[in-house]
């Protein structure tokens, strides 16, 4: 069964923005998985990828043990969130988590043609800190109120329903620890955006657009 589509709208809702195309987890006992809308992802053979005229050298995803691809740049993280927020926040970045599923073919998306993209890449590597949770993977996170669980529970906690999901939170521990898990995101993109959009939220993002308006206010602002 696959999901449906939205195409050429942006939803949103709370903090959440809604993406062109997006995968919804069904799990059960027996088995889980997404349930997505396919299509064919064109993928570079390259090692690395030469930035056109920027002259900056790409880096390449790479596809990790748990089926997984990742970004070079993406944190080696213990998994200690406050560790990694701290982290962030003193090398002047903004703090992100991205949850992906192997299979999912929109996370695959995601890296092979966002984060191929040149200005993309540089932007975001720049600007923020990523770490790469697996919404059904049993290794052990330490959320932000010292909380020990597996990734699979937290994906729960934090209700993340769709692959890739990417969460976007404060820069100081002490803005939203106390808060519950709902309030404690200050973006959420739950979803695929296609490439203009996607580099816009992280610019919203490190921006603090959040401060004075919602993510459709600040790209109408932005002329996209």
């Amino acid at each position: 069964m696959d999901s449906p589509r939205m195409r050429g709208k942006l939803w949103q809702r709370g903090n959440s923005v809604f993406a062109v195309r997006s995968g919804r987890l069904r799990t059960d006992d027996a088995n889980e998985e997404t349930m997505i809308s396919r299509r064919q992802v064109l993928v570079s053979g390259s090692a690395a990828i030469l930035a056109g005229s920027s002259g900056r050298a790409q880096a390449a995803p790479v596809l990790t043990d748990d089926g997984l691809y990742s970004e070079p740049w993406f944190i080696n993280s213990f998994l200690d969130l406050r560790d990694d927020l701290a982290d962030a926040t003193a090398n002047k970045k903004r703090f992100a988590i991205m949850w992906e599923l192997k299979g999912c073919p929109y996370c695959k998306e995601t890296h092979f043609v966002n984060f191929a993209d040149p200005t993309i890449q540089y932007y975001v590597k720049n600007n923020f800190a990523i770490v790469q949770l697996n919404v059904i993977g049993n290794r052990e996170v330490t959320d932000f109120d010292g909380t020990k669980m597996t990734e699979k529970q937290f994906s729960q906690k934090y209700n993340v329903r769709f692959t890739p999901t990417f969460q976007f939170f404060p820069e100081n521990l002490a803005e939203f620890a106390d808060k519950s898990p709902d309030k404690r995101e200050v973006a959420r993109l739950p979803g695929y955006l296609k490439p203009t959009h996607f580099l816009t939220l992280f610019r919203f993002v490190r921006e603090k657009g959040y401060e004075r308006g919602d993510f459709r206010t600040y790209l109408k602002a932005q002329g996209d």
